[in-house]
Formats: C-alpha cells, structure tokens, sequence
C-alpha cells in the first residue's frame, strides 16, 4: 500500500500517539470507521447517511 511497510506504519502510528494522545485515538478511530461506512453506504446508492452519532440520552428517552 503505498510503499509503506511495517517499520514507516510504526513510525507514522507514534507520530500519531505523540501528536493526539493515547485518550483522543479511540474517538478518532471511530470517527474514521463512520466516514468509512458513511462513505461505502454512498457509493452503494443509498440516500440515507448517518450524520450525527446517536447518543446515549436519545436512547434513554426514547
């Protein structure tokens, strides 16, 4: 992928730690994994995306 191997991915993740933080990585990696599904349901032809992260007080409520 790109020429990147193990050693530049290791690299480039701590790179990562050090700019974000350990605690920013998971909420990050989500984001990501949403644009990612965001982006296939897209290309799949559907019209409906998820916008907005559905919290947990709309599903305590409702």
């Amino acid at each position: 992928m790109f020429g990147f191997g193990m050693p530049e991915m290791i690299i480039i993740l701590v790179i990562v730690l050090v700019v974000f933080g350990a605690g920013k990585l998971p909420e990050i990696g989500g984001a990501l994994g949403k644009s990612i599904r965001n982006f296939k349901k897209a290309s799949d032809g559907k019209d409906e995306i998820e916008i907005k992260p559905k919290s947990e007080d709309s599903d305590k409520k409702g």
